[in-house]
C-alpha cells in the first residue's frame, strides 16, 4: 500500500461488522489491531512523543445502543488498569474526561489517559463513545445495510462503537520513564530500569566488569 490517507478514512468499522456477521457473532464484540500511523505533524518534538510516523493500537468495539454508556465506562477502566498493572505509578497517570466543547460532533463521551511526562501531562490514549456515526456514514455512502438483527427484540439496530486508541510509541516512552530509577550502592550511584518482567527486554543479564578475555566465555556459559 503506497498511498497515505487521513486516519479518519481508515476506520475499519464496516469490514469488521461484516466479518462478525459471517461468524454469527452478536454485540458486544470487537476487533483490535496495531500498525503504523502517519500524521502531518507541524511541530514534532519531545523525543518520540510527537512524530510524523508512529505505532498505534486501536480497537473497534460494537455494542447495543442502550449499553454504549456502560461499555464506555468499562473500557476506560480496563485501559487505565492496563497501564497500572504494567508498572505505571498511580500518581503518574490520570483519566481526563473531555469537556463538552472538546468533544467531536459524533462523540457522546471521550476520555484521555494521560501520563505525567517531564514537560507535563500528555495523552497516551483516547477512549471514545463514537455512537452509530461510523456505521451510518458507511451505510449512507455505500448503500450497504450495516445493522444487526436482535432475535430477542425482533428488530434491527445500528450498533454503537466504543473506540480505545493508544499510541504504542508514546506508551513505550511512558513505561521507560516510569521504570527509570537511580540508587546508591556502596556509595556509588547507579541507574536502574525497574520494568515489570512482562515488558522487560531482558530478564537477566550477566555483565563482566573486566576486559579480560577469559571472563566473557564464563559469563556466556552462565546464561545457558
Amino acid at each position: 500500500m503506497t498511498s497515505i490517507f487521513d486516519q479518519k478514512q481508515l476506520k475499519e468499522c464496516s469490514p469488521t461488522l461484516n466479518l462478525f456477521k459471517r461468524l454469527q457473532e452478536k454485540p458486544p464484540f470487537g476487533i483490535a489491531q496495531i500498525g503504523k500511523s502517519f500524521r502531518n505533524e507541524i511541530t514534532p518534538g519531545n523525543f518520540v512523543f510527537r512524530t510524523r510516523e508512529f505505532e498505534q493500537m486501536e480497537m473497534e468495539y460494537f455494542v447495543p445502543p442502550e449499553e454504549a454508556g456502560k461499555w464506555f465506562e468499562y473500557w476506560c477502566e480496563e485501559r487505565m488498569n492496563w497501564y497500572l498493572d504494567l508498572g505505571i505509578p498511580e500518581e503518574k497517570i490520570r483519566l481526563r474526561p473531555h469537556d463538552a466543547d472538546e468533544l467531536s460532533h459524533y462523540s457522546s463521551g471521550t476520555s484521555d489517559i494521560e501520563f505525567m511526562f517531564p514537560w507535563g501531562w500528555g495523552e497516551l490514549e483516547g477512549v471514545a463513545n463514537r455512537g452509530d456515526y461510523d456505521l451510518k456514514q458507511h451505510s449512507d455512502h455505500s448503500g450497504e445495510k450495516l445493522t444487526y438483527f436482535d432475535p430477542n427484540l425482533g428488530e434491527h439496530y445500528v450498533p454503537h462503537v466504543i473506540e480505545p486508541a493508544a499510541g504504542a510509541t508514546r506508551s513505550m516512552m511512558a513505561f521507560l520513564l516510569a521504570a527509570y530509577d537511580e540508587e546508591t550502592v556502596n556509595d556509588d550511584l547507579r541507574t536502574v530500569l525497574r520494568f515489570d518482567e512482562r515488558i522487560a527486554p531482558y530478564k537477566v543479564a550477566i555483565l563482566p566488569l573486566s576486559k579480560k578475555d577469559t571472563l566473557t566465555p564464563i559469563a556466556q556459559k552462565s546464561l545457558i
